[in-house]
């Protein structure tokens, strides 16, 4: 028997370890480390200064395009690495300002990009002073990302290009109070008026009028692409998407990753409507065209190394510019944070094909995104995400309390014949099928479920999920703070156990962060197991064990606010349980059993 409980509580040492070396080295470490290897070995074998241009991918049925929409242009005054900073991009040519409650940046007068685009109200990180996040960045800095519109026509039309220089009318800086236009003239017979607008938030509309004194007839395609230049370092989650995205159609949601259209080089779907862009975890730029507008959209990767370029584009359908007429169309582009109601506003004011899925609510978004709007309710209420989900980890608890008291009887009945079933496995030591048989009996004479006590776990699972992809994917929770040291409860607890608490100054790696919630998180979840009645198995008794001390480092990784919940709803837990025991006349033995666990150990060793 010592030998069978010496393998037991090895074997059960063993998985525990598997499982938290597993969980830090198979699901967090890898992706993000192999991003950061590859990209740093492409930019180190990346030719020096030269920018590759954007591959021209005609659309199916199009006629031969002469430039490509979005080709990057020559660096103006290199470095001597060939990448600009982007100081130097911005001032290599005229700009105009663009000035909002939300952004502030500018839009090159050479080829009309909005290639400059700061978020005002975000910054890199919980301190105030940090820098403000910067979602755009010229062509031919490092990073490159930007948003561009226009036509495109047959060899030798004349259209303005990424290279043309326009010329604005008028001055002052592009407000929501105050839209900019710009105009060019192709010397040809064609003038072109482009006007952008914007606004209060993260949406601009760009109009343009192109006008025909020539004498001959031009067939002309409206397009608006969104590029990006580099692979940008991504999270490396599985459930986040971060890379290309659109709705097209019937085809509905697309996502690639950046590695997913490597391999692909491009997508292309026709659709009436809808949108494209790219996505990273808190920010995105999209293009919209008219949503009546039958299109083609287009996801494109071309180049290798620092030379990598990500597109998401649409062409439009052709159009006849005939002698002394004009033609109009127009795009919107979005560009800026992923707030849920700027969002959602867009989607139903604009009619923008499903433009909430921008956001990745997963596919439990039926369950994800109503837990969302009560958590943001409450917040707008007690102005603290953190209460606002102990408030919801109420209502929950609530919800599901019939449910979760018809368990707790169950298990309840079962502790209170706790000393039957040891006396069972006594009188049938060396017959394990007599022992389940009248284990079976004594159940069926009881009334009693043993398998209710996993109803309350599986009740909480998907909710868990839910409230996981919450506060992960929305950009509300991010910089969230709590109360006391927690500052923000998207990311784990800054503290440690290991360091005291930060009174030891040492870096520990990251499977040995331990902070103080965490460790709250595992004392309530340790309670809860000793208040339950004890499996029969020895096996799955050590495995119970170990539990919390599992789940202790596993969610030590975990986004704070995650924790707080799991805490809270152990301690609602515990309550609705001991209530319950106290009901059916059981004893709550839980120091007792904890003083005996000790107990027996002082046992063993003496």
């Amino acid at each position: 028997m010592k030998d069978d409980n010496t393998r037991n509580m090895i074997l059960a040492f063993a998985l525990s370890l598997l499982v938290l070396l597993g969980w830090q080295f198979l699901v967090l470490n890898p992706r993000v480390e192999q991003e950061r290897l590859k990209q740093a070995a492409e930019q180190a074998a990346a030719p020096r200064g030269t920018t590759s241009p954007q591959t021209n991918t005609a659309a199916p049925g199009a006629p031969p395009v002469p430039t490509s929409p979005g080709a990057a242009p020559a660096p103006v005054n290199p470095s001597p690495t060939g990448v600009l900073t982007r100081e130097a991009a911005l001032a290599a040519g005229p700009r105009v300002t663009i000035n909002t409650p939300r952004l502030q940046g500018s839009l090159a007068l050479k080829g009309g990009r909005i290639d400059d685009l700061k978020l005002t109200g975000y910054r890199e990180t919980v301190d105030p002073g940090s820098p403000l996040i910067t979602l755009f960045s010229p062509s031919g800095t490092a990073g490159a990302f930007y948003a561009e519109t226009g036509v495109v026509g047959t060899a030798g039309a004349g259209m303005p290009g990424a290279d043309t220089l326009w010329r604005q009318e008028g001055s002052g800086a592009l407000s929501p109070s105050t839209p900019v236009t710009l105009v060019y003239d192709n010397g040809k017979g064609q003038q072109f008026r482009r006007t952008y607008a914007v606004d209060d938030a993260y949406m601009f509309t760009i109009s343009e009028e192109i006008r025909n004194t020539g004498s001959e007839a031009l067939t002309l395609y409206p397009y608006g692409l969104v590029s990006r230049h580099g692979t940008p370092k991504v999270a490396g989650f599985y459930i986040l998407h971060e890379g290309l995205i659109g709705v097209l159609g019937q085809a509905g949601l697309k996502e690639y990753t950046y590695a997913d259209i490597k391999k692909a080089s491009q997508y292309t779907e026709k659709a009436t409507g809808g949108w494209v862009g790219i996505t990273d975890k808190y920010w995105a730029a999209t293009i919209i065209p008219e949503q009546a507008e039958a299109v083609q959209g287009r996801f494109n990767a071309s180049g290798a190394g620092a030379g990598e370029i990500y597109q998401a584009d649409v062409l439009g359908s052709a159009r006849t510019l005939a002698p002394a007429s004009t033609i109009t169309f127009s795009h919107r582009v979005f560009a800026g944070a992923k707030e849920v109601t700027v969002v959602d506003n867009y989607r139903s004011t604009l009619g923008i094909d499903r433009f909430d899925l921008l956001i990745d609510w997963g596919w439990f978004y039926f369950l994800t995104k109503p837990l969302f709007w009560i958590i943001d309710y409450f917040f707008h209420v007690f102005g603290n995400f953190g209460w606002s989900i102990i408030l919801v980890t109420v209502l929950i608890k609530a919800v599901f309390y019939p449910l979760a008291n018809k368990s707790y009887e169950s298990m309840s009945r079962m502790k209170k014949i706790q000393p039957e079933m040891v006396a069972l496995r006594e009188r049938y030591p060396d017959d394990k099928m007599k022992q389940q048989q009248e284990m079976m009996e004594l159940y069926k004479r009881e009334k009693i479920n043993p398998l209710s006590g996993c109803l309350p776990v599986l009740i909480q699972i998907p909710v868990f999920f839910a409230l996981y992809k919450v506060i992960f994917v929305s950009i509300e929770m991010r910089h969230a703070p709590f109360i006391g040291w927690i500052k923000d409860l998207s990311a784990p607890d800054p503290t440690n156990l290991f360091t005291l608490f930060g009174l030891i100054p040492v870096q520990m790696p990251e499977f040995l962060q331990m902070g103080a919630w965490p460790i709250i998180m595992g004392v309530t979840m340790f309670i809860q197991m000793k208040m339950n009645p004890d499996p029969p198995d020895p096996v799955q008794k050590t495995m119970f064990a170990w539990m919390p001390v599992i789940f202790t480092f596993m969610l030590a990784s975990f986004p704070a606010g995650l924790v707080i919940y799991w805490a809270w709803n152990n301690l609602l837990s515990v309550t609705q349980q001991y209530m319950m025991m106290r009901k059916q006349g059981v004893k709550v033995e839980l120091w007792d059993n904890i003083a005996s666990m000790f107990g027996k150990s002082a046992e063993k060793k003496s």
